[in-house]
């Protein structure tokens, strides 16, 4: 075994240098020192490549923070508009290379607007090359700049729009979509003669929708999807009375919070203005919220969903609480019975960990005959 670990280790070995007797290279000489460069090909790719790596991350770096900032000016009198406190003291805030976020706030029927930039790792070529790999390996994934609008309505317009789940979404995310969002696992998927083929409408029901497309006369929100421009940036709208992690128990009344989420993959730093139109409709659509007239049985059946997915949690919770109180109770025993044992004389300790020894014996010789 130690002859074997001394060879591996003497093949990581580099083999010590030899000084060459005729070196015709090209070389530095001052005074008493000289500077051969031929000596130091490996070197020299090393430091190459360090180089590289360096001007990678410093250019991905500047590429995201150049796209996260163009997106942010070119909308920020859009924001000026709407709120009255825009942006923070500082404006747009980086966490890191890869993301950015920015708050609103002060304006009627929203409460508040949490712009999210998450962006790719262009600043880690490793993280890039990964990717890269990954999607050779899974063509359905599809890294992209993503930014997400989350507008949260105020307590006085969420009390007048009724509880449901509803979202559009490009159909390249449904791979992904549900894993992220716990809330649209209320809805169904179906396609709408009204919007472009590569769109689908996530809904509890079909009466949601229709009030949904219907509800703002001064906005045509499949028109607005259907645009090509828009396209090419859309990936989602939903609305949603939900919280996109399943919470560990049920929500009182005043925790519940509804949400409007416009998610789009962020344009080139040149073209940041496109998203505009598609940003500012977003105004539009939550002020039409109110106008919504669902039938009553439709009220009723998402009513019956929540308590059903309430009572369901609360089981859920109940349970995992007893499982844990019953671990307690059994570490708790564990540990008086070692207590007790260590209080015991060493000829009695001896004598309790051959009768356990034993009792163990039985248990897995039981086990193997049932299974036989």
């Amino acid at each position: 075994m130690a002859s074997l670990l001394v060879k591996i280790v003497g093949a990581m070995t580099p083999p010590p240098f030899v000084q060459p007797t005729d070196y015709d290279g090209w070389e530095v000489k001052w005074k008493f020192l000289v500077f051969r460069p031929g000596l130091f090909q490996n070197q020299a790719y090393l430091l190459a490549g360090l180089l590289a790596y360096v001007a990678i991350a410093i250019y991905g770096k500047y590429v995201n923070s150049k796209r996260a900032n163009s997106w942010y000016n070119a909308h920020l009198t859009l924001l000026q508009d709407q709120f009255s406190s825009p942006t923070s003291a500082s404006g747009l805030i980086a966490d890191g290379y890869t993301d950015f976020f920015n708050f609103s706030t002060g304006r009627r029927a929203i409460a508040s607007l949490h712009t999210v930039f998450s962006l790719r790792p262009r600043q880690d070529p490793l993280q890039l090359i990964y990717h890269f790999g990954w999607q050779l390996y899974d063509l359905r994934y599809n890294p992209y700049d993503e930014l997400i609008l989350d507008f949260k309505l105020d307590a006085e317009m969420a009390a007048s729009i009724p509880d449901y789940v509803w979202a559009v979404l490009a159909k390249d995310e449904f791979a992904s979509i549900k894993d992220k969002r716990w809330d649209l696992t209320f809805t169904r998927t179906a396609d709408h003669a009204s919007l472009p083929a590569s769109l689908s409408v996530m809904t509890e029901w079909a009466d949601v929708t229709d009030n949904l497309f219907k509800a703002t006369p001064a906005l045509s929100l499949t028109k607005l999807l259907s645009d090509p421009i828009n396209l090419k940036y859309f990936k989602s709208i939903s609305v949603t009375d939900q919280p996109r992690e399943r919470p560990a128990v049920p929500l009182t009344p005043a925790e519940r919070e509804k949400h409007v989420i416009l998610c789009l993959a962020v344009p080139p730093a040149d073209k940041a203005a496109e998203t505009i139109p598609l940003v500012s409709a977003m105004f539009t659509f939550i002020d039409g919220l109110t106008k919504m007239n669902l039938r009553p049985e439709t009220r009723s059946k998402m009513k019956k969903v929540r308590e059903d997915v309430d009572k369901e949690i609360r089981e859920e919770a109940v349970k995992e609480k007893k499982e844990e109180a019953a671990e307690d109770k059994k570490a708790a025993r564990r540990k008086a019975e070692l207590e007790r044992v260590s209080r015991l004389s060493a000829a009695e300790q001896k004598k309790i960990i051959e009768r356990d020894r034993k009792r163990a014996l039985k248990r897995s010789q039981g086990k193997v005959v049932r299974k036989s």
